[in-house]
């Protein structure tokens, strides 16, 4: 079992089955089903991994469907890039699954969460084990209905309703985008297959290659949360915490990293799509890391870091460094899922989400504000923490590709991603209560457990990209690039510690040590930049007014329109029908009733004259004989 890789989505797919037939009766052990089968496919996942780095992997496929005579095959494409996805998949969602039976135990609908989680799984690691277009496509909507469930999971909640279907239709939007690039790729090339990238990739048509490849960027931006996309991340918020930790930090908006990085042939091939690509990043990083500056629900905070997070990965990717974006999208995945659960943790125990009614809770709360901090340092980037490892990776692979304004801007958000994180952990962990009836309280071992394990991850999994380990990641998952020889590596590490530095050093100046940083009128002149951030640049406004609202408006008179219309034709109609009415009313009594009445008294005309020979008297009779005999006679004569 242990070579058939084929088998690790399928375990998350029984374990749905169960628990949807039978949650009610399996009750609490409907968790341990989920569980169960989440380890199973870690299991599988590391077998299929060792049996790769043996040079051993199997693979199946079976015809799906015949286009034009050949065969589609959907099968399992099993590949440095899709072993490290399913590595921290299943990895990841096990440890969250685990961490979901305290979370979550006094839920009515317990079985049901367990449920869609085990789907979501399953989507998600079929996603990353597909070998074509098609096959990706389908588990990539799959993968948004389970978001969607999940989501809008406490529907009874207007916020967490409307949040789901948020989601759910802004991400639509990208993924027209991405299926309108699928068919380009199979209309220009007849092959549905990654395998066949690179030679799709030299397709003489550059200008719709380039459009292809943009278009299948739109489902990236949609599913990771991109600009101008991202809106619908920090409203997703409203559903469970687990959710918030595996599908909007380590796997689900991970998926737009992963498809940008499983179609690089064609990325590399159009650099217009490239550079299209490190902008819509870097503008998401920068702008989603001066947001969480001024945010005050933790969550919030964290999925606004989340979307900066992501736009690094993605900006990386288009400035060549595809080794740096998926190191960082592993790495990113263990420390984000830990701030997430963490920040769960936090809630359970102080039963508030915004930070500023938190303070001084460390000492109550010390295992989840010990590996909270680890997190932060992590995503940080402070030494020998993963984070650093892998951002370090990617600000030298964007200097090294010459963008200078990217590079400059994603050294910025590092400052500002260490600054909202530490103010954030300052806030909470530090100080005193700012809430008279805070009684924080250590959550059960079912949910530390699983945050001590992902702290150990955040601490050295980052080793695996070292120096230390000969940067194994590198060798490991690479496109070939071969641009970091001209980068001064150990300046860029130099100022990427410093970023991390002078992030944490300021927000312990402000919350902790109470300084004064910025004068009263610099603040007071510079109030409108803080009301641009706290609004969030005014995106959703924006759609509001320029989208929703004529969207609706036009919806309302063209429904009136229509309304108007068909009860004009109903109308019309009515009257038509009563004039055809009258007209067959007519035609029935003066036509119709004419010629059968005519015919009857024509009948009865006829039969009085005809009557009238029926006199019962013999001689009559012989008379009428007689007569009739001299006729024919008379007749045979004439001829």
């Amino acid at each position: 079992m242990m070579n058939y890789p084929y088998l690790i989505p399928l375990f998350p797919l029984m374990a749905f089955a169960a628990n949807i037939l039978f949650g009610k009766k399996l009750g609490k052990k409907s968790a341990l089903v989920s569980i169960a089968a989440s380890t199973a496919s870690a299991a599988l996942s590391i077998s299929a991994f060792v049996n790769f780095l043996r040079g051993s992997v199997a693979s199946v496929s079976f015809a799906w469907l015949n286009v034009n005579g050949a065969p589609v095959m959907f099968g399992i494409l099993v590949d440095q890039l899709s072993l490290m996805m399913l590595l921290v998949v299943s990895v990841i969602g096990t440890l969250i699954q685990v961490y979901s039976t305290g979370y979550m135990s006094d839920d009515k609908r317990f079985s049901r969460f367990f449920a869609y989680m085990s789907l979501f799984m399953f989507s998600m690691l079929s996603l990353v084990l597909s070998n074509n277009f098609m096959m990706i496509y389908i588990f990539w909507e799959l993968v948004g209905v389970c978001s969607y469930f999940l989501i809008s999971f406490w529907f009874e909640k207007d916020s967490a309703a409307n949040a789901g279907k948020k989601a759910f239709i802004t991400t639509r939007i990208g993924d027209v985008g991405l299926f309108i690039g699928l068919a380009m790729i199979f209309w220009l090339s007849g092959s549905p297959y990654f395998s066949d990238l690179p030679a799709i990739a030299q397709n003489p048509d550059r200008v719709l290659l380039t459009a292809a490849a943009i278009l299948i960027f739109c489902g990236a931006v949609g599913k990771s949360a991109q600009f101008p996309l991202h809106v619908w991340l920090p409203d997703a918020m409203e559903g469970p915490t687990p959710v918030s930790a595996l599908i909007h930090a380590a796997t689900m908006v991970a998926a737009g990293v992963y498809l940008v990085a499983r179609c690089y042939p064609l990325f590399a091939a159009c650099p217009a799509a490239l550079v299209v690509v490190a902008y819509i990043g870097i503008v998401t990083a920068f702008m989603a890391g001066t947001i969480a500056l001024v945010v005050n629900d933790i969550k919030r905070i964290l999925a606004y870091s989340t979307i900066s997070q992501l736009g690094y990965m993605i900006a990386a990717l288009g400035c060549g460094g595809y080794t740096a974006g998926t190191f960082h999208l592993m790495t990113h995945a263990f420390f984000k899922a830990l701030l997430f659960l963490g920040a769960g943790s936090v809630i359970h125990g102080v039963h508030t989400q915004d930070i500023r009614q938190m303070g001084g809770i460390f000492s109550k709360m010390k295992i989840t504000a010990a590996t909270f901090i680890i997190a932060s340092l992590a995503i940080a980037g402070v030494p020998p923490l993963a984070g650093f490892w892998s951002k370090d990776e990617i600000l030298v692979s964007m200097f090294a590709s010459g963008n200078y304004v990217i590079f400059g801007l994603a050294y910025l958000t590092s400052i500002f991603t260490a600054f909202y994180m530490f103010r954030l952990c300052f806030i909470v962990f530090f100080g005193r209560p700012r809430k008279a009836d805070l009684h924080a309280h250590e959550s059960p071992a079912v949910m530390t457990v699983p945050l001590m394990v992902l702290a150990f991850f955040s601490i050295f999994i980052g080793l695996v990209g070292s120096p230390l380990m000969h940067n194994w990641f590198g060798h490991f998952v690479t496109f070939g690039e071969g641009h970091h020889g001209g980068a001064p590596a150990g300046l860029i590490m130099g100022a990427s510690v410093a970023a991390g530095v002078i992030g944490i050093a300021i927000a312990f100046a402000l919350y902790i040590l109470k300084w004064q940083l910025v004068p009263q009128a610099v603040r007071i002149r510079f109030t409108w930049l803080h009301t641009l951030l706290i609004n969030k640049y005014y995106m959703d406004e924006i759609y509001l007014s320029a989208i929703i609202r004529p969207i609706a408006l036009l919806s309302k008179y063209s429904f009136r329109f229509d309304k108007n219309l068909i009860d004009g034709v109903v109308n019309w109609t009515g009257l038509f029908s009563l004039f055809l009415s009258e007209v067959k009313n007519s035609f029935d009594k003066h036509v119709v009733d004419g010629l059968v009445n005519g015919a009857a008294k024509l009948v009865d005309l006829c039969s009085g004259h005809a009557r009238r020979l029926q006199t019962g008297l013999i001689q009559n009779y012989m008379l009428f004989i007689i007569a009739g005999l001299v006729i024919i006679l008379f007749v045979n004569l004439i001829r």
